[in-house]
Formats: C-alpha cells, structure tokens, sequence
C-alpha cells in the first residue's frame, strides 16, 4: 500500500566481498562454468565459506565437466582474497565438495517428454516489481546502496584508496513525501581497510571518492547523516569475521525490502529452476507496464505447482496507480507474456553463462546486456493496446 506524507525508508547492499556474496559468486561461477558446456544442465549449487574453507553441496545433473577447484580459487581471486593474512585467500583456502545428481522425482516433473511439456522445478511464488522512482524503474534506497557499494568496489581495484579489502556494506535512507522521494537522511558504509590506516583519513577518503561521487548532490543537505566504520575498526573481514552462505541475500538481490519476496534465492540455481526464471519474468513484466504509463508502480506475483507448466496463479498490485482495471492488467499478462518455465527460458533467452554478473550488484535495475528481463520492448505493444 502506497504510504502518504513524509516517512523514511531504508535499503542495504553488500561489496562483492562480503562472506555471502562471496558464496552466491562461487554458486553462480560454477553454474556458468556448466550452462556454458551443456545448456541443458540442471544445477541447484549451495556454498558455505569459514575461516579458510569452501564448502560446495548440491545437486548437478550435466554432460559437462566442472573442475570445482580451479573456479573456486579463481573466484576467490577475483574477489581480492589473494593475500594469507586476509584469513582467507584463494591458493591456502580448503576447498572441500559434496555434490551429487537431481533427484528423478524432480527430474520427472522437469523433463520435457513427447507427452509433457517442462514443468516448474519447484513449487514456489515469485514476485516481480517496478516503480518510476529512478530511471532504472527501480526504488531509489536499493539503487543508491547498490552503486555506493559497487563504487567501493571500483576504488580498491583501481587503488584509488588501495588500503581498502574486499568486506563491505552500506545503507541509504531517503525521506519520503507521499510516493516522492525528496532527499537523503543518512547513508551508512561499512569498509574493510588495511590495519595502518587512520580512520580520519578513510572517513574523508570515502566521503569524498565515494559518497560524493554516487549520491545527487541535490539529494544531500546539511541534515544529511555520513556514518563511515562507526565501530572506529574493520580491519578483519571476509570469511575470517564471518560465516556466508549462498541466498543470504536475497533482498539485497531484488528491490531492498520494497514490495514483498517469494523466499526463494536465485544464485546457484539454473533457470528451470523458476525461483530464478519466474522472479526474471515477473520483473520484465512490471517493468514493462510501468514503462507503458499502464501504471506508476506495480507488482506482480505468479505462482507455480512442481511439475504443471502453466501458474496457478497470477496477482497484480498497482498500489492504486494503475490508469485501467486490475483485471485488465492481468488479462495484458496473459496476453504479452510468456509464463510457462520453457517459454519464459525461451523469450529471456536464459540459457547461456550469463549469472555471475547477476550474483553482486542486484538482479535488477541492471543496463548490461545479459540483463535481458530489464528490456522495455512490449513497452510500446502495450501502451497502444491500452490506448494510452
């Protein structure tokens, strides 16, 4: 429900080396790694990652080969673990995996026969959303967290502050005005730093290479509230400080609290699986009908059974914004969209090595190429339909 006048809301997002994305980054990379060999291959890949251990488990069933070793520590590279005093780097890390096929009870369900059609890897419901806050038609507090942190990120690499590790976190609040988003009360950072720096000194840095490089500076004022690494200290981080987990996540993976999440995660899990496929489609099709003017925010949920093709439910909320009926917005769904688990593989062309890009950063709001669910193109279709 649409809140009306002045409130506050919050979103977070995590660096790319954050413990839990560090997972989600392994599940996706080992899931690329095999979709790029078989697209066929059904793949459900869970990581857990401590003080110098991986732990892979799961469920794989492919005709391609993954040497689960060699994308593991090459992942972990890539993240910046490349030193033992971290705790955790990628040539002293354990790497430790259990993993065996789908089960034929699901694989029976999945499988496309002459007699039928691919049917959901799972029950489940998912949810799809989109609102005309940013030009990304994503809620603002998410989009600000999610590139401060991604900013984070580019200023290590680039050793723009090269005393920064790979941990990290940060928090937007904006202050509200109805549906408007007016300003910013308070961003919340959190970064990992090498033990000699002073924290004055990361503080200005990270106010001025960072904060002052992402936030509209209209969206700042003097109330405006900085926290930068409030606990004075973040010096030990990663896996070391803390245990991660694959799906951990998962808000920060979608639109940060706004709008409501099926439970499902998305990374590790190939794109029969509909946790991944649906939540996909029900984003490209929100986002398609707010493009259209159909409505200024919506969100969408279908609905799946194991095994059945068809969803056994579809949900519409414009939040009273939409320009017609909310049954007429359904019937447009129906109409426009592929919702079947091999039509919606199909028309997002989702079988190819494209997931360890969605696995930091969010699913959403994304310009990339690969993000083929952020398309507008029935944008148009359904504006004509409408008349609008």
């Amino acid at each position: 429900m649409s809140k009306q006048g002045k409130h506050f809301f919050t979103s977070e997002s995590v660096t790319e080396g954050h413990p839990d994305k560090i997972c989600d980054q392994i599940s996706d990379s080992i899931l690329d790694d095999l979709i790029g060999q078989d697209p066929q291959s059904r793949v459900a890949c869970e990581t857990l990652v401590t003080t110098g251990l991986v732990f892979i488990a799961g469920e794989i069933s492919s005709n391609g080969y993954c040497e689960f070793q060699k994308i593991v520590r090459d992942t972990v590279r890539r993240l910046g673990y490349t030193d033992a005093r971290y705790g955790f780097d990628f040539e002293t890390c354990a790497v430790v995996s259990s993993i065996h096929e789908q089960s034929p009870d699901i694989a029976r369900g999945v499988d496309e026969t002459s007699d039928h059609e691919q049917g959901a890897g799972d029950q489940g419901l998912m949810f799809g959303y989109a609102c005309r806050e940013t030009e990304e038609l994503m809620p603002m507090p998410i989009m600000m967290a999610h590139k401060l942190v991604s900013r984070l990120a580019q200023v290590r690499k680039e050793s723009v502050l090269e005393y920064l590790r790979p941990d990290g976190k940060s928090q937007v609040t904006i202050e509200y005005e109805g549906n408007i988003p007016r300003r910013i009360d308070a961003v919340v950072i959190a970064a990992q730093h090498h033990p000699g720096i002073q924290m004055s000194d990361l503080r200005e840095d990270i106010k001025n290479v960072v904060v002052k490089e992402v936030i509209p500076p209209e969206m700042l004022d003097d109330n405006t509230k900085i926290f930068i690494n409030e606990t004075g200290r973040f010096e030990q981080g990663g896996p070391l400080a803390d245990t991660g987990l694959t799906g951990r996540k998962i808000i920060v993976d979608t639109y940060g609290g706004v709008g409501s999440h099926g439970g499902g995660c998305f990374s590790g899990k190939d794109p029969s699986k509909v946790d991944r496929s649906g939540s996909y489609m029900a984003r490209y099709i929100a986002k398609n009908l707010v493009s259209a003017g159909i409505a200024d925010k919506l969100e969408v949920q279908i609905a799946y059974a194991i095994g059945v093709a068809q969803p056994v439910s579809i949900m519409v909320d414009s939040f009273g914004t939409a320009k017609i009926p909310e049954d007429r917005i359904k019937d447009l769904i129906r109409s426009h969209f592929e919702l079947t688990p091999k039509k919606m593989i199909l028309s997002l062309d989702l079988l190819r090595p494209i997931y360890h890009k969605t696995s930091c950063y969010g699913h959403f709001g994304r310009s990339e190429k690969e993000f083929t669910w952020e398309k507008e193109d029935k944008a148009g279709i359904l504006k004509g339909e409408v008349g609008l």
